[in-house]
């Protein structure tokens, strides 16, 4: 998972193609969490049991010099005959990362009552997702991006019937992926990377989407994979 020797700057990392570096390891051995515990009432009842479990990242190594910054992510689950998570891909113009897979969110805004509220106006302002169709059941343990972002990941069901609008400043499409592809770890690949004596490791998850290759890597990643052993504690 993500490590690297010691603090680099920001452009060490940012110019490089994930998609070209080579898979170093599945991890096909661990069990997937199967379709009944992906139902909506088994999703339901996760969020009110206690069980030992431990995020398996939880903070990125820093490669950013910036003041951190309290942020939100919607892990929206979309309630189909099999449950699909939403997500975006990030237009090229943006700040941090650009082009990349996300999901919905935002950094937290000073009107946010809190972390919740973060989540579900940044769903509303990027993709048009309005919270009347979201059941929100609780957060993940916090995650902290290499760009200093400490995200609070919120998960929620999306039921059917609503209709998105995405914001083209901020989001080039928006699309849904199988929560049991994401949930398998046979989809999780393993990455390492070295560069000027400095290594840095990464999940990814590419889906084939039609002709279309997601490819689901870094924090995102790295979140499905916390929320793949938070169901399978």
């Amino acid at each position: 998972m993500p490590t690297i020797a010691a603090p680099t700057p920001l452009s060490t990392w940012t110019h490089f193609d994930p998609r070209a570096v080579a898979v170093a390891a599945t991890d096909a051995h661990l069990p997937a969490v199967g379709q009944p515990a992906l139902s909506e009432s088994a999703l339901r009842k996760r969020f009110v049991e206690v069980r030992d479990w431990q995020p398996e990242v939880r903070v990125e190594p820093k490669y950013a010099q910036r003041t951190p910054m309290a942020a939100s992510v919607l892990i929206a689950i979309v309630l189909r005959d099999r449950p699909t998570v939403l997500l975006t891909q990030r237009t090229a113009h943006l700040s941090t990362h650009s082009g990349q897979i996300a999901f919905p969110g935002g950094k937290q805004d000073v009107g946010d009552a809190d972390q919740v509220a973060t989540a579900l106006r940044e769903a509303r302002e990027e993709i048009g997702l309005e919270a009347e169709f979201i059941q929100v059941l609780g957060s993940l343990p916090v995650y902290v991006t290499g760009t200093a972002f400490i995200i609070t990941p919120v998960v929620g069901l999306v039921r059917e019937g609503f209709s998105l609008v995405r914001n083209a400043d901020e989001v080039d499409e928006v699309f849904e992926v199988p929560l049991e592809f994401l949930m398998n770890p046979a989809n999780h690949r393993r990455h390492m990377m070295e560069r000027e004596g400095l290594r840095r490791e990464w999940l990814s998850m590419p889906y084939q989407d039609g002709a279309t290759e997601r490819f689901i890597w870094g924090a995102t990643a790295a979140m499905l994979r916390n929320f793949y052993r938070f169901l399978s504690a």
